[in-house]
Protein backbone atom coordinates (compact mmCIF):
# COMPACT_ATOMS: atom_id res chain seq x y z
CA UNK A 1 0.00 0.00 0.00
CA UNK A 2 1.30 3.48 -0.94
CA UNK A 3 -0.17 6.56 0.71
CA UNK A 4 1.11 10.15 0.69
CA UNK A 5 4.31 8.93 -1.05
CA UNK A 6 4.87 6.46 1.79
CA UNK A 7 4.81 2.69 1.43
CA UNK A 8 3.12 0.85 4.28
CA UNK A 9 4.42 -2.65 5.00
CA UNK A 10 3.17 -5.14 7.59
CA UNK A 11 5.30 -7.92 9.10
CA UNK A 12 3.95 -10.45 11.56
CA UNK A 13 7.50 -10.89 12.90
CA UNK A 14 10.40 -8.47 12.45
CA UNK A 15 13.88 -8.21 13.92
CA UNK A 16 14.21 -4.53 14.85
CA UNK A 17 17.26 -2.85 16.39
CA UNK A 18 15.81 -3.43 19.85
CA UNK A 19 14.88 -7.06 19.14
CA UNK A 20 12.06 -9.18 17.74
CA UNK A 21 8.65 -7.54 17.46
CA UNK A 22 5.23 -8.82 16.40
CA UNK A 23 2.68 -7.20 14.08
CA UNK A 24 4.85 -4.35 12.86
CA UNK A 25 3.82 -1.68 10.35
CA UNK A 26 6.72 0.06 8.59
CA UNK A 27 6.18 3.36 6.84
CA UNK A 28 8.80 3.86 4.13
CA UNK A 29 9.19 7.40 2.79
CA UNK A 30 9.98 8.60 -0.73
CA UNK A 31 13.70 8.72 0.10
CA UNK A 32 13.69 5.00 0.89
CA UNK A 33 14.03 5.41 4.66
CA UNK A 34 11.90 4.05 7.49
CA UNK A 35 9.74 7.00 8.53
CA UNK A 36 7.89 5.25 11.33
CA UNK A 37 7.45 1.89 13.06
CA UNK A 38 4.40 0.69 14.95
CA UNK A 39 4.34 -2.57 16.89
CA UNK A 40 1.40 -4.68 17.96
CA UNK A 41 -0.98 -3.18 15.40
CA UNK A 42 -3.29 -4.55 12.73
CA UNK A 43 -2.15 -4.63 9.11
CA UNK A 44 -4.94 -2.37 7.93
CA UNK A 45 -4.15 -1.21 4.40
CA UNK A 46 -0.43 -2.04 4.64
CA UNK A 47 1.12 -4.59 2.28
CA UNK A 48 1.40 -7.87 4.16
CA UNK A 49 4.91 -9.30 3.86
CA UNK A 50 5.24 -13.02 3.25
CA UNK A 51 7.43 -14.03 6.16
CA UNK A 52 9.76 -12.95 8.96
CA UNK A 53 11.63 -9.70 8.30
CA UNK A 54 15.32 -9.14 9.12
CA UNK A 55 17.72 -6.36 8.13
CA UNK A 56 19.78 -6.79 4.97
CA UNK A 57 23.46 -7.21 5.75
CA UNK A 58 26.39 -5.37 4.17
CA UNK A 59 29.00 -7.60 2.53
CA UNK A 60 32.30 -6.08 3.63
CA UNK A 61 34.71 -7.73 1.19
CA UNK A 62 34.30 -8.52 -2.50
CA UNK A 63 36.51 -9.10 -5.52
CA UNK A 64 33.58 -9.37 -7.91
CA UNK A 65 35.49 -10.65 -10.97
CA UNK A 66 36.56 -13.76 -9.04
CA UNK A 67 32.98 -15.07 -9.18
CA UNK A 68 33.89 -16.17 -12.71
CA UNK A 69 36.46 -18.59 -11.20
CA UNK A 70 34.03 -20.48 -8.96
CA UNK A 71 34.65 -24.23 -9.25
CA UNK A 72 37.55 -23.85 -11.71
CA UNK A 73 40.48 -24.20 -9.30
CA UNK A 74 39.71 -27.55 -7.71
CA UNK A 75 42.02 -29.81 -9.68
CA UNK A 76 45.12 -30.89 -7.77
CA UNK A 77 48.48 -29.62 -8.97
CA UNK A 78 51.88 -31.28 -8.82
CA UNK A 79 52.71 -30.11 -5.30
CA UNK A 80 50.89 -28.78 -2.27
CA UNK A 81 48.15 -26.47 -3.50
CA UNK A 82 47.71 -23.23 -1.57
CA UNK A 83 46.62 -19.64 -1.86
CA UNK A 84 49.78 -19.00 -3.85
CA UNK A 85 49.02 -21.63 -6.51
CA UNK A 86 45.38 -20.47 -6.64
CA UNK A 87 46.66 -16.94 -7.27
CA UNK A 88 48.24 -18.00 -10.56
CA UNK A 89 44.84 -19.02 -11.94
CA UNK A 90 43.44 -15.70 -10.72
CA UNK A 91 46.18 -13.85 -12.62
CA UNK A 92 45.29 -15.81 -15.78
CA UNK A 93 41.69 -14.63 -15.51
CA UNK A 94 42.82 -11.06 -14.82
CA UNK A 95 44.80 -11.03 -18.08
CA UNK A 96 41.61 -11.66 -20.09
CA UNK A 97 39.00 -9.39 -18.50
CA UNK A 98 37.50 -6.42 -20.33
CA UNK A 99 35.41 -3.68 -18.68
CA UNK A 100 32.28 -5.26 -20.19
CA UNK A 101 33.25 -8.62 -18.67
CA UNK A 102 33.84 -6.98 -15.30
CA UNK A 103 30.42 -5.33 -15.40
CA UNK A 104 28.61 -8.51 -16.45
CA UNK A 105 30.27 -10.61 -13.74
CA UNK A 106 29.70 -7.96 -11.06
CA UNK A 107 26.03 -7.54 -11.94
CA UNK A 108 25.43 -11.30 -11.77
CA UNK A 109 27.27 -11.53 -8.46
CA UNK A 110 25.33 -8.60 -7.00
CA UNK A 111 21.99 -10.18 -7.90
CA UNK A 112 23.15 -13.42 -6.25
CA UNK A 113 24.21 -11.50 -3.15
CA UNK A 114 20.80 -9.84 -2.91
CA UNK A 115 19.16 -13.25 -3.09
CA UNK A 116 21.52 -14.40 -0.34
CA UNK A 117 20.41 -11.68 2.09
CA UNK A 118 23.05 -9.01 1.42
CA UNK A 119 21.89 -5.45 0.72
CA UNK A 120 25.23 -3.73 0.11
CA UNK A 121 28.64 -4.80 -1.10
CA UNK A 122 32.05 -3.26 -0.36
CA UNK A 123 34.03 -3.78 -3.57
CA UNK A 124 37.77 -4.14 -2.86
CA UNK A 125 38.66 -3.16 -6.41
CA UNK A 126 42.24 -3.52 -7.62
CA UNK A 127 41.73 -4.35 -11.32
CA UNK A 128 42.38 -0.90 -12.81
CA UNK A 129 44.28 -0.93 -16.10
CA UNK A 130 44.30 -2.52 -19.54
CA UNK A 131 45.72 -5.97 -20.19
CA UNK A 132 49.14 -4.50 -20.97
CA UNK A 133 49.19 -2.52 -17.75
CA UNK A 134 48.59 0.86 -19.36
CA UNK A 135 45.72 3.00 -18.04
CA UNK A 136 42.56 3.22 -20.10
CA UNK A 137 41.76 6.55 -21.75
CA UNK A 138 39.34 6.91 -18.85
CA UNK A 139 41.61 5.87 -15.94
CA UNK A 140 38.61 4.81 -13.84
CA UNK A 141 37.09 2.64 -16.59
CA UNK A 142 37.11 -0.58 -14.57
CA UNK A 143 35.77 1.15 -11.46
CA UNK A 144 32.97 2.69 -13.51
CA UNK A 145 32.07 -0.80 -14.73
CA UNK A 146 31.39 -1.79 -11.11
CA UNK A 147 29.27 1.32 -10.60
CA UNK A 148 27.24 0.50 -13.72
CA UNK A 149 26.70 -3.04 -12.45
CA UNK A 150 25.37 -1.71 -9.14
CA UNK A 151 23.01 0.62 -10.95
CA UNK A 152 21.70 -2.40 -12.87
CA UNK A 153 21.33 -4.69 -9.84
CA UNK A 154 20.22 -1.99 -7.38
CA UNK A 155 22.49 -3.22 -4.59
CA UNK A 156 24.06 -0.67 -2.25
CA UNK A 157 27.73 -0.14 -3.09
CA UNK A 158 30.74 0.96 -1.09
CA UNK A 159 33.50 1.48 -3.65
CA UNK A 160 37.01 0.75 -2.39
CA UNK A 161 39.62 1.46 -5.08
CA UNK A 162 42.80 -0.30 -4.06
CA UNK A 163 46.32 1.09 -3.89
CA UNK A 164 48.73 -1.62 -5.07
CA UNK A 165 52.35 -0.80 -5.91
CA UNK A 166 54.68 -3.77 -5.18
CA UNK A 167 54.85 -7.55 -5.20
CA UNK A 168 56.37 -8.07 -1.75
CA UNK A 169 57.71 -6.40 1.37
CA UNK A 170 60.38 -3.76 0.92
CA UNK A 171 59.00 -2.26 -2.27
CA UNK A 172 59.78 -5.25 -4.50
CA UNK A 173 58.94 -4.60 -8.15
CA UNK A 174 55.54 -5.93 -9.28
CA UNK A 175 55.29 -9.05 -11.42
CA UNK A 176 53.82 -9.25 -14.91
CA UNK A 177 50.65 -10.80 -13.49
CA UNK A 178 50.12 -7.72 -11.32
CA UNK A 179 50.56 -5.06 -14.03
CA UNK A 180 46.83 -4.28 -14.23
CA UNK A 181 46.77 -3.37 -10.52
CA UNK A 182 49.67 -0.96 -10.15
CA UNK A 183 49.69 2.76 -9.28
CA UNK A 184 52.13 5.19 -7.79
CA UNK A 185 50.78 7.46 -5.03
CA UNK A 186 49.91 10.36 -7.31
CA UNK A 187 48.19 8.11 -9.83
CA UNK A 188 46.15 6.42 -7.15
CA UNK A 189 45.06 9.70 -5.55
CA UNK A 190 44.06 10.99 -8.98
CA UNK A 191 41.91 7.87 -9.48
CA UNK A 192 40.38 8.26 -6.04
CA UNK A 193 39.51 11.92 -6.46
CA UNK A 194 38.20 11.29 -9.97
CA UNK A 195 35.69 8.78 -8.64
CA UNK A 196 34.16 11.18 -6.12
CA UNK A 197 31.50 12.67 -8.39
CA UNK A 198 30.75 9.35 -10.13
CA UNK A 199 30.12 7.62 -6.80
CA UNK A 200 28.01 10.51 -5.56
CA UNK A 201 25.80 10.52 -8.65
CA UNK A 202 25.43 6.71 -8.49
CA UNK A 203 24.52 6.79 -4.78
CA UNK A 204 27.63 4.79 -3.87
CA UNK A 205 29.84 5.41 -0.86
CA UNK A 206 33.53 5.94 -1.62
CA UNK A 207 36.36 4.69 0.57
CA UNK A 208 39.72 3.17 -0.29
CA UNK A 209 41.90 0.17 0.38
CA UNK A 210 45.54 -0.77 0.61
CA UNK A 211 45.97 -4.19 -0.92
CA UNK A 212 48.33 -5.49 1.79
CA UNK A 213 51.57 -4.64 3.52
CA UNK A 214 53.27 -6.71 0.82
CA UNK A 215 51.93 -4.36 -1.85
CA UNK A 216 52.51 -0.95 -0.22
CA UNK A 217 55.25 0.59 1.90
CA UNK A 218 54.80 2.46 5.14
CA UNK A 219 55.76 5.73 3.45
CA UNK A 220 53.15 5.16 0.74
CA UNK A 221 50.44 4.47 3.34
CA UNK A 222 51.35 7.71 5.10
CA UNK A 223 51.28 9.71 1.85
CA UNK A 224 47.87 8.34 0.85
CA UNK A 225 46.42 8.83 4.34
CA UNK A 226 47.26 12.54 4.23
CA UNK A 227 44.72 12.91 1.42
CA UNK A 228 41.98 10.58 2.71
CA UNK A 229 38.60 12.15 3.57
CA UNK A 230 38.02 12.10 7.32
CA UNK A 231 35.15 9.59 7.37
CA UNK A 232 36.15 7.33 4.47
CA UNK A 233 36.26 3.60 5.23
CA UNK A 234 39.76 2.11 4.86
CA UNK A 235 40.38 -1.58 4.22
CA UNK A 236 43.48 -3.77 3.99
CA UNK A 237 44.29 -7.49 3.63
CA UNK A 238 46.47 -8.46 6.57
CA UNK A 239 47.94 -11.65 8.07
CA UNK A 240 45.93 -13.93 5.79
CA UNK A 241 48.73 -16.39 5.12
CA UNK A 242 51.48 -17.90 7.27
CA UNK A 243 53.98 -17.15 4.51
CA UNK A 244 52.97 -13.48 4.72
CA UNK A 245 53.59 -13.46 8.47
CA UNK A 246 57.03 -15.04 8.06
CA UNK A 247 57.97 -12.58 5.30
CA UNK A 248 56.86 -9.61 7.41
CA UNK A 249 58.99 -10.77 10.35
CA UNK A 250 61.97 -11.32 8.03
CA UNK A 251 61.57 -7.83 6.56
CA UNK A 252 60.78 -5.72 9.63
CA UNK A 253 61.05 -7.93 12.70
CA UNK A 254 57.32 -7.39 13.23
CA UNK A 255 54.25 -9.45 12.48
CA UNK A 256 51.89 -7.86 9.88
CA UNK A 257 49.30 -6.57 12.35
CA UNK A 258 52.01 -5.21 14.65
CA UNK A 259 53.62 -3.53 11.67
CA UNK A 260 50.33 -2.00 10.53
CA UNK A 261 49.73 -0.47 13.95
CA UNK A 262 53.30 0.84 13.93
CA UNK A 263 52.79 2.81 10.72
CA UNK A 264 49.10 3.77 10.68
CA UNK A 265 46.63 5.32 13.10
CA UNK A 266 44.18 2.43 12.95
CA UNK A 267 40.73 3.35 14.26
CA UNK A 268 37.02 2.70 13.63
CA UNK A 269 37.37 3.55 9.95
CA UNK A 270 39.56 0.52 9.33
CA UNK A 271 38.62 -3.00 8.30
CA UNK A 272 41.38 -5.61 8.67
CA UNK A 273 40.43 -8.27 6.16
CA UNK A 274 41.10 -11.88 7.23
CA UNK A 275 43.62 -11.27 10.08
CA UNK A 276 43.71 -15.06 10.18
CA UNK A 277 47.07 -15.48 11.89
CA UNK A 278 46.73 -13.27 14.93
CA UNK A 279 48.05 -13.42 18.48
CA UNK A 280 46.17 -12.65 21.69
CA UNK A 281 48.04 -9.37 21.99
CA UNK A 282 47.12 -8.43 18.44
CA UNK A 283 43.46 -9.25 19.04
CA UNK A 284 43.48 -6.93 22.05
CA UNK A 285 45.13 -4.25 19.92
CA UNK A 286 42.43 -4.55 17.23
CA UNK A 287 39.57 -4.57 19.73
CA UNK A 288 40.98 -1.54 21.52
CA UNK A 289 41.27 0.45 18.30
CA UNK A 290 37.62 -0.14 17.32
CA UNK A 291 38.60 -1.55 13.93
CA UNK A 292 36.53 -4.31 12.34
CA UNK A 293 37.99 -7.68 11.36
CA UNK A 294 36.60 -8.67 7.97
CA UNK A 295 36.01 -12.41 7.94
CA UNK A 296 35.28 -14.32 4.74
CA UNK A 297 34.88 -17.85 6.08
CA UNK A 298 33.95 -19.69 2.88
CA UNK A 299 36.84 -18.20 0.91
CA UNK A 300 39.26 -18.69 3.82
CA UNK A 301 38.22 -22.36 3.91
CA UNK A 302 38.48 -22.70 0.13
CA UNK A 303 42.01 -21.25 0.10
CA UNK A 304 43.19 -23.19 3.14
CA UNK A 305 44.06 -19.98 4.98
CA UNK A 306 43.42 -21.23 8.49
CA UNK A 307 40.97 -20.30 11.24
CA UNK A 308 40.66 -16.88 12.80
CA UNK A 309 40.06 -17.32 16.59
CA UNK A 310 36.64 -15.70 16.37
CA UNK A 311 35.17 -16.97 19.63
CA UNK A 312 38.16 -15.61 21.56
CA UNK A 313 37.93 -12.32 19.68
CA UNK A 314 34.28 -11.67 20.52
CA UNK A 315 34.94 -12.62 24.14
CA UNK A 316 37.32 -9.65 24.13
CA UNK A 317 34.62 -7.39 22.62
CA UNK A 318 36.20 -7.41 19.19
CA UNK A 319 34.13 -6.29 16.22
CA UNK A 320 33.75 -8.40 13.09
CA UNK A 321 31.73 -8.47 9.90
CA UNK A 322 31.49 -10.87 6.97
CA UNK A 323 32.25 -10.78 3.28
CA UNK A 324 32.26 -13.27 0.45
CA UNK A 325 35.67 -12.32 -1.03
CA UNK A 326 36.21 -14.69 -4.00
CA UNK A 327 32.52 -15.70 -3.95
CA UNK A 328 32.61 -19.46 -3.71
CA UNK A 329 29.42 -18.78 -1.76
CA UNK A 330 27.07 -15.81 -1.94
CA UNK A 331 24.75 -16.00 1.07
CA UNK A 332 24.67 -14.65 4.60
CA UNK A 333 23.73 -18.06 5.98
CA UNK A 334 26.66 -19.88 4.32
CA UNK A 335 29.24 -17.46 5.69
CA UNK A 336 27.89 -17.39 9.24
CA UNK A 337 27.45 -21.17 9.37
CA UNK A 338 31.02 -21.97 8.32
CA UNK A 339 32.32 -19.29 10.69
CA UNK A 340 30.73 -21.05 13.66
CA UNK A 341 31.56 -24.54 12.40
CA UNK A 342 35.23 -23.63 12.01
CA UNK A 343 35.36 -22.72 15.69
CA UNK A 344 33.63 -26.00 16.59
CA UNK A 345 36.15 -28.01 14.60
CA UNK A 346 39.05 -26.15 16.17
CA UNK A 347 37.76 -26.55 19.75
CA UNK A 348 35.92 -29.89 19.38
CA UNK A 349 32.96 -28.30 21.13
CA UNK A 350 29.60 -26.91 20.04
CA UNK A 351 28.01 -23.45 20.13
CA UNK A 352 31.26 -21.53 20.33
CA UNK A 353 30.04 -18.06 19.38
CA UNK A 354 26.88 -17.72 21.45
CA UNK A 355 28.65 -15.26 23.72
CA UNK A 356 26.88 -16.34 26.92
CA UNK A 357 24.89 -19.30 28.30
CA UNK A 358 21.38 -19.53 26.91
CA UNK A 359 22.07 -17.26 23.94
CA UNK A 360 21.27 -18.20 20.36
CA UNK A 361 24.37 -18.71 18.22
CA UNK A 362 22.51 -17.55 15.11
CA UNK A 363 21.30 -14.34 16.75
CA UNK A 364 24.72 -13.53 18.21
CA UNK A 365 26.45 -14.07 14.87
CA UNK A 366 23.81 -12.15 12.93
CA UNK A 367 23.68 -9.11 15.22
CA UNK A 368 27.44 -8.78 15.46
CA UNK A 369 27.95 -9.27 11.72
CA UNK A 370 25.24 -6.74 10.83
CA UNK A 371 26.85 -4.12 13.07
CA UNK A 372 30.45 -4.83 12.07
CA UNK A 373 29.74 -5.07 8.35
CA UNK A 374 27.82 -1.78 8.38
CA UNK A 375 30.71 -0.06 10.15
CA UNK A 376 33.22 -1.44 7.64
CA UNK A 377 31.04 -0.31 4.74
CA UNK A 378 31.04 3.23 6.09
CA UNK A 379 27.42 3.30 7.20
CA UNK A 380 26.30 5.36 10.16
CA UNK A 381 24.20 2.58 11.69
CA UNK A 382 22.71 -0.83 11.09
CA UNK A 383 19.38 -2.52 11.51
CA UNK A 384 15.71 -1.64 11.19
CA UNK A 385 14.83 1.57 13.03
CA UNK A 386 13.22 4.93 12.34
CA UNK A 387 15.45 7.00 10.05
CA UNK A 388 17.43 4.02 8.77
CA UNK A 389 17.34 2.97 5.11
CA UNK A 390 14.58 0.49 4.35
CA UNK A 391 16.99 -2.39 3.63
CA UNK A 392 14.72 -5.32 4.35
CA UNK A 393 14.99 -9.06 3.80
CA UNK A 394 11.79 -11.10 3.92
CA UNK A 395 12.33 -14.78 4.67
CA UNK A 396 9.94 -17.34 3.25
CA UNK A 397 7.06 -17.66 5.69
CA UNK A 398 5.65 -20.61 3.75
CA UNK A 399 8.64 -22.74 4.77
CA UNK A 400 7.46 -25.16 7.44
CA UNK A 401 10.85 -24.85 9.10
CA UNK A 402 10.34 -21.12 9.67
CA UNK A 403 6.58 -21.13 10.16
CA UNK A 404 6.92 -23.45 13.17
CA UNK A 405 9.36 -21.30 15.16
CA UNK A 406 9.64 -17.81 16.60
CA UNK A 407 12.25 -15.30 17.66
CA UNK A 408 15.92 -16.20 17.54
CA UNK A 409 15.15 -19.75 16.43
CA UNK A 410 14.22 -18.26 13.05
CA UNK A 411 17.85 -17.23 12.62
CA UNK A 412 19.17 -20.54 13.93
CA UNK A 413 16.99 -22.42 11.44
CA UNK A 414 18.03 -20.16 8.54
CA UNK A 415 21.75 -20.34 9.31
CA UNK A 416 22.16 -23.88 10.65
CA UNK A 417 19.07 -25.78 9.50
CA UNK A 418 20.15 -26.66 5.98
CA UNK A 419 16.71 -25.62 4.72
CA UNK A 420 17.75 -24.23 1.35
CA UNK A 421 16.98 -20.87 -0.22
CA UNK A 422 14.64 -19.01 2.12
CA UNK A 423 15.28 -15.38 1.16
CA UNK A 424 12.02 -14.53 -0.60
CA UNK A 425 11.92 -10.74 -1.06
CA UNK A 426 14.54 -8.00 -0.71
CA UNK A 427 13.94 -4.25 -0.47
CA UNK A 428 16.93 -1.89 -0.65
CA UNK A 429 16.42 1.81 -0.07
CA UNK A 430 12.68 1.43 -0.37
CA UNK A 431 12.81 -0.43 -3.72
CA UNK A 432 11.80 -4.05 -4.11
CA UNK A 433 14.71 -5.66 -5.96
CA UNK A 434 13.92 -9.32 -5.34
CA UNK A 435 10.33 -10.54 -5.22
CA UNK A 436 9.36 -14.17 -4.76
CA UNK A 437 12.99 -15.13 -5.30
CA UNK A 438 13.38 -13.31 -8.62
CA UNK A 439 15.19 -10.15 -9.64
CA UNK A 440 13.51 -7.97 -12.26
CA UNK A 441 16.62 -8.11 -14.46
CA UNK A 442 17.46 -11.80 -14.04
CA UNK A 443 17.28 -12.63 -17.75
CA UNK A 444 19.30 -9.60 -18.88
CA UNK A 445 21.97 -10.17 -16.23
CA UNK A 446 22.18 -13.92 -16.88
CA UNK A 447 22.56 -13.42 -20.65
CA UNK A 448 25.48 -10.99 -20.26
CA UNK A 449 27.14 -13.18 -17.63
CA UNK A 450 26.88 -16.32 -19.79
CA UNK A 451 28.42 -14.44 -22.73
CA UNK A 452 31.32 -13.26 -20.57
CA UNK A 453 32.04 -16.78 -19.28
CA UNK A 454 32.05 -18.15 -22.82
CA UNK A 455 34.52 -15.49 -23.94
CA UNK A 456 36.78 -16.12 -20.94
CA UNK A 457 37.10 -19.82 -21.79
CA UNK A 458 39.70 -18.88 -24.39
Amino acid sequence: MVTDNHQLLFAERALLVEGWANDVVFSVDADGCIASLEQGVAAGSAKRLAGPVVPAMANLHSHSFQRAMAGLTDVAGQGDDSFWTWREEMYRLVSLLTPDDAMAIAAKLQVELLKGGFGRVAEFHYLHHGADGRPYDEPAEMSLAILRAAEQSGIGLTMLPVFYAHSDFGGTAPTAGQRRFIHDVDGFLSLLHGLTSSCRSAGARLGLAFHSLRAVTGDEISAVMEAVPEHAPIHIHVAEQEREVAASIAHSGRRPIERLYDIADVDERWCLVHATHVTEAEMAMIAGSGAVVGLCPMTEADLGDGLFPASDFIAGEGRFGIGTDSHVATSVADELRILEYGQRLRDRRRNRMAGRPGASVGRTLFDRAVAGSAQAAGLAGAGLSVGAPADIVVLDGSSPYLASVDGDTILDRWIFGGIGQVVRDVMIGGRWLVEDGRHAKDEEVDHAFAAALQRLKA
